[in-house]
C-alpha cells in the first residue's frame, strides 16, 4: 500500500510552492474519529466544484463541472484528479495566474462521510461504484460515484458521475444547491471577496486540534449528584443572554438554537406542575397540556421556552399567539434547555455541561411535548449559519463550565439571523380610517421614548385583532410626554400596556427603527422591561480596510463590470437602485421576489434565477414562508434590501403579482405584449392601446411600462378579495381571447414562437399564483443595461423607443411619476368579470 507521501507525488509535481500558498502536505493533520470530506468551489479556467473524500491519509479528489445537484435525476460529470493532502481541506484563497489551477478557491462545504455497503472503499473504487453518506453543511444523505466506462477509458483521467440517491435530503430543483449557496462555509465570503483578499479568514476544520468533550457530557452519563441539598425554590429569576453581532469562537462554548416563543420555568413538586413566566407569574392555566405533561416528571425546576410549531416543525411565534388567544394549546411544546433544581439539590452552581446531562436524564421517557434541547460544540459561526439557513431566529451561546447566574451577563450571548427588538405600543396611525401602522417606544432612563413606526407585517386578520386590543386602551394624552412625536388627525394614542415583537434592519442615526415589521404581541414581558437592545461587537475585528458601502450596506468588488458593453458596474447598479427605491419599492414590498443573478456579469457563465433564501442570504432580505413550500422565499421590503440584491449580482427583480403580504390574493394583472421577431414596434404600441380600451371597458384602470426588452407590459391593479388565482387567471385569458378573436391576424395566444406567424403574443400567463413579471424600475440582464420603465399613455406613440430607458436614464422617467395615482386606481375584480362576460 502506497504511503500518503507517495500518493501526493503528482500533486507536488504540478505546483511551485514558492509561488502558490497551497499547502505542500507536510503538515501533520490531527486524526478524526470520522472520515471527513470537503467541497471547494474553484473558479479556474472553468468554474467547477472540487469534491474531496478523506481516505488513507489523503483526499481523493474529483472536479464536478456543474457542481453537485440534490436532484437524483441529475448525473453530474466528476473528473477524477490527483490526490490532495488532508490540510488542503482548509485552503481558501487564490492560486496565482499561471500556476496549476490558477483562480479563486472557496470552501463551499465540509463535514463527514461514511462508506455504504460491506465492501471496502478500495474495492468499490476498483469496481467503479462508490456509495456513501454525507453529513455536511450543504450536502447530506446518500450519494454515489459511478465510473463512466467506454472506449476512452484508460486515458489520463477517469470520468465519473456524481448522483444523489433519493432520500429525505433529495429534491427536484436541480440547481438549488449551487444557486442558493454562494458563500464560503468557513468564512462567509463570496468569490469576489476571496479574490480581493477581503473579509474574515476561514475557520479551520481539517487542521483544527481535536477538542475533547467533557467527560460529563457523555450520552449515557448519570444525572448530576453535585450541588447543595436545598428545598425546591418557588422561582429562580432567569439567566438572560446579551446580544452580540457574532457568536463566540473557540472551545468552551455550547451553542443552542434560539427558539421563538415564551420563556417559562416548569416547577414540578409531588405530582403537580406550575408554569411560571420570566417574571414569576403563574401561567399554568394558559399552558395546561404542558403542565400536565411535566407533572409526571420527578420534582424539579426546568428552564426553557414554550412555542408552537409550523407545518415544517419550526418554531412559530404567530402560531403560539393564536393558540393562546383561542385556548387551543394542545399542540404547544416546551423546549427544555436547563435544569436548576432536581433530586433535592440546587444545581445553579453546577457547571452548565453537567446540568445538561442531568436535564437529559431528568426528561428520560417524558411526554412528547417536553423536548430536550441539544447543543453543539462546533464553530458558533457554523451553527448560526445553519440556524439561519433553516429560517430560525438565531442561536444562544453559553459557557460550558459556568454556573447559572440570574440576570444578563457575558456567560450567555445571543446572535440573531435577523434584527429583532421588543417595543412598547404607544399608539397607531390610520389612512382613510383604516389601520396603517403602530407607533413604538422603548424605556430609557425610566421614560418612554419614541423609536418610530411599524409599517408592515399586518394581514387583514392581524390588523383586525390589533384594533380589538387597542380600542380599550385609547387615550387623548401622548404617553411620550413632551419628547414624542406631535399629535395628528390620523394618530390615536393608547396607554403603553402592550409589548410587540418586531423585525427590523437596523437603527437610524437619530435612534429610530429602520424598516420595522410586526411579528406579534407578547404578554410575557412587562412594558417597563423593554429597552433598546444593542449588540456588542465581535471580539476581534479585521485589520483589513472596510468594504465600500452604499446606504450603509457593504459592497464587495464594487468595480466589477456587470454590463460590459456599456461599462456599468456593481456600484452603478447599487447607486441606481438606491435612487430608484422610492419608485420601485411600492410595487415589490410585501411580495416574494425572485432575482436573476449574474455575479460574473450578464455575459458570464453564471446566470441563475433565485426564488428562495439560502445559506449566506443577506439578512436585509425579508424571508417569507408561503403555503405549500417548505423553503422561505426572498422578499425586498427596504432600500437596503435593494442594495443587498445588487451586492449579490442581481441584475433583474421579478416579484409576484399578489396583494402585499397576501400571496393567495391577486393584487394586479400584468399583460405581456410579446412581438414576433423583427416586428415594427409601432404595432406593439397599438396593441397596448387596444388592450387599454378593453380593460377600461370592463371597469379597470390600465398602466403602461416597457419590459426592458422588445415588448410592453400593460398593468392594472385589482381588488380581488374573495377571488382565487384560478378564477383571476381565467379572466385574463378570456380578455386576451376577446382581443385575439376580434383581430386574429394581429394577435395570438399560442405560446410557441414558431406558430405566431408575425403576430403579437398576448401573454396572460404572468397572472398566476407563483408567476412573476419584471418589476417596474428593474434593470434587465440585457445589452445596454435597459430598464423596465413606466410610460404615460400620451407617450405611447410610434416614436416610443424602449431602449432609451437604461440604468443611466431611467431615473428621470421614474421621477416624472407616469404612474401617479396607481394605488388609488385599484378597482374591484368581481364587476370586471361580470362586465367581460357580457362584452366578450
Amino acid at each position: 500500500m502506497a504511503t500518503p507521501k507517495a500518493k501526493l507525488a503528482t500533486y507536488r509535481t504540478k505546483r511551485d510552492f514558492a509561488k502558490t500558498t497551497e499547502p505542500r502536505g507536510d503538515r501533520s493533520t490531527p486524526a478524526s474519529e470520522r472520515l471527513r470530506f470537503i467541497v471547494q468551489k474553484h473558479d479556474a479556467t472553468r468554474l467547477h466544484w472540487d469534491f474531496r473524500l478523506e481516505h488513507e491519509g489523503v483526499m481523493l479528489s474529483w472536479a464536478v463541472t456543474r457542481g453537485p445537484s440534490c436532484d437524483p435525476s441529475q448525473k453530474r460529470l466528476a473528473v477524477q484528479t490527483e490526490d490532495h493532502p488532508l490540510d488542503y481541506g482548509d485552503f481558501e484563497g487564490t492560486i496565482p495566474k499561471g500556476q496549476y489551477g490558477g483562480g479563486t478557491v472557496m470552501l463551499w462545504d465540509r463535514g463527514f462521510w461514511t462508506p455504504e455497503g460491506d465492501r471496502s472503499v478500495d474495492d468499490q473504487l476498483k469496481r467503479g461504484e462508490l456509495k456513501f453518506t454525507l453529513d455536511g453543511e450543504r450536502m447530506k444523505g446518500s450519494w454515489v460515484l459511478v465510473e463512466i466506462k467506454n472506449d476512452r477509458t484508460g486515458g489520463k483521467r477517469k470520468n465519473w458521475l456524481l448522483i444523489k440517491h433519493r432520500d429525505e435530503h433529495a429534491g427536484d430543483t436541480p440547481e438549488r444547491l449551487v444557486e442558493e449557496n454562494m458563500t464560503s462555509i468557513a468564512s462567509g465570503r463570496g468569490m469576489d471577496e476571496i479574490a480581493a483578499g477581503q473579509g474574515a479568514k476561514p475557520t479551520k476544520f481539517m487542521t483544527l486540534k481535536t477538542v475533547r468533550r467533557p467527560k460529563a457530557a457523555g450520552r449515557d452519563a448519570p444525572a448530576a449528584t453535585t450541588g447543595d441539598t436545598t428545598a425546591l425554590p418557588k422561582f429562580v429569576p432567569p439567566q438572560l443572554a446579551k446580544l452580540v453581532d457574532a457568536p463566540p469562537t473557540g472551545p468552551g462554548w455550547l451553542h443552542e438554537i434560539k427558539f421563538d416563543g415564551y420563556r417559562l420555568q416548569l416547577r414540578t413538586e409531588k405530582g403537580r406542575c406550575r408554569v411560571l413566566t420570566r417574571s414569576g407569574l403563574d401561567w399554568t392555566d394558559r399552558f395546561p397540556e404542558i403542565a400536565e405533561a411535566a407533572a409526571a416528571l420527578p420534582d424539579g425546576l426546568i428552564d426553557g421556552e414554550a412555542t408552537a410549531l409550523d407545518a415544517d416543525e419550526q418554531p412559530d411565534f404567530a402560531g403560539l399567539q393564536a393558540a393562546l388567544s383561542s385556548g387551543e394549546t394542545e399542540h404547544l411544546v416546551f423546549y427544555a434547555f436547563d435544569l436548576l433544581h432536581a433530586g433535592g439539590r440546587d444545581l445553579t452552581k453546577v457547571p452548565l455541561v453537567e446540568r445538561k446531562v442531568a436535564l437529559k436524564a431528568h426528561l428520560k421517557g417524558a411526554d412528547h411535548r417536553l423536548i430536550y434541547v441539544e447543543h453543539f460544540e462546533s464553530s458558533g459561526a457554523a451553527v448560526l449559519k445553519s440556524a439561519c439557513r433553516l429560517d430560525l431566529e438565531g442561536i444562544v451561546s453559553k459557557r460550558a463550565d459556568a454556573a447559572y447566574r440570574s440576570g444578563r451577563s457575558d456567560l450567555w450571548v445571543k446572535a440573531k439571523c435577523r434584527g429583532g427588538q421588543e417595543v412598547i405600543v404607544a399608539g397607531y396611525a390610520t389612512t382613510d380610517g383604516a389601520f396603517r401602522s403602530l407607533i413604538a417606544g422603548v424605556m430609557r432612563g425610566g421614560e418612554l421614548v419614541h423609536v418610530g413606526r411599524i409599517g408592515t407585517g399586518y394581514s387583514r386578520a392581524v390588523a383586525e385583532e390589533l384594533m380589538r386590543r387597542l380600542k380599550p386602551l385609547e387615550t387623548r394624552t401622548s404617553p411620550f410626554g413632551k419628547t414624542g412625536p406631535k399629535a395628528a388627525s390620523n394618530v390615536q394614542w393608547v396607554k403603553p400596556e402592550l409589548v410587540a415583537e418586531i423585525e427590523f434592519t437596523g437603527w437610524t442615526g437619530d435612534g429610530h427603527l429602520r424598516h420595522a415589521s410586526f411579528k406579534g404581541l407578547r404578554e410575557d414581558k412587562p412594558p417597563n422591561d423593554v429597552v433598546r437592545e444593542a449588540p456588542a461587537p465581535a471580539a476581534a475585528k479585521s485589520s483589513k480596510p472596510a468594504k465600500p458601502k452604499v446606504a450603509d450596506v457593504p459592497l464587495s468588488n464594487p468595480d466589477k463590470v456587470l454590463w460590459a458593453d456599456v461599462g456599468f458596474t456593481k456600484r452603478d447598479l447599487a447607486d441606481y437602485l438606491l435612487a430608484a427605491a422610492p419608485y420601485i419599492l411600492p410595487h415589490i414590498q410585501g411580495r416574494p421576489c425572485s432575482l436573476v443573478r449574474t455575479p460574473d456579469g450578464i455575459n458570464g457563465e453564471q446566470r441563475f434565477f433565485q426564488r428562495h433564501a439560502g445559506a449566506g442570504t443577506s439578512l436585509l432580505f425579508t424571508q417569507v414562508k408561503v403555503k405549500g413550500d417548505k423553503q422561505a422565499y426572498l422578499q425586498i421590503d427596504s432600500p437596503e434590501a435593494l442594495i443587498a440584491a445588487a451586492q449579490s449580482g442581481a441584475t433583474e427583480l421579478h416579484p409576484w403579482n399578489c396583494a402585499p403580504n397576501e400571496p393567495e390574493v391577486p393584487g394586479r394583472f400584468v399583460f405581456d405584449l410579446d412581438p414576433d421577431e423583427g416586428m415594427d414596434f409601432a404595432r406593439v404600441v397599438e396593441a397596448a392601446k387596444d388592450l387599454k380600451d378593453r380593460l377600461e371597458a370592463v371597469g379597470l384602470a390600465p398602466f403602461l411600462k416597457t419590459t426592458g426588452g422588445k415588448g410592453l407590459h400593460v398593468v392594472t391593479p385589482v381588488d380581488a378579495q374573495g377571488i382565487d388565482w384560478k378564477t383571476a387567471k381565467a379572466f385574463t385569458r378570456d380578455l386576451c381571447a376577446w382581443m385575439a378573436a376580434d383581430s386574429p391576424d394581429r394577435y395570438t395566444l399560442n405560446l410557441k414562437k414558431a406558430a405566431r406567424g408575425n403576430k403579437i403574443f398576448l401573454d396572460y400567463l404572468r397572472n398566476d399564483r407563483t408567476a412573476t413579471a419584471v418589476a417596474l424600475g428593474s434593470p434587465r440582464a440585457r445589452p445596454g443595461a435597459t430598464v423596465s420603465a413606466p410610460i404615460k399613455w400620451s407617450q405611447a406613440t410610434a416614436k416610443l423607443d424602449p431602449k432609451r430607458y437604461t440604468l443611466a436614464t431611467a431615473l428621470k422617467a421614474l421621477k416624472a411619476d407616469p404612474w401617479a395615482g396607481y394605488e388609488d386606481a385599484t378597482r374591484p375584480l368581481k364587476p370586471a368579470i361580470k362586465a367581460l362576460s357580457k362584452l366578450a
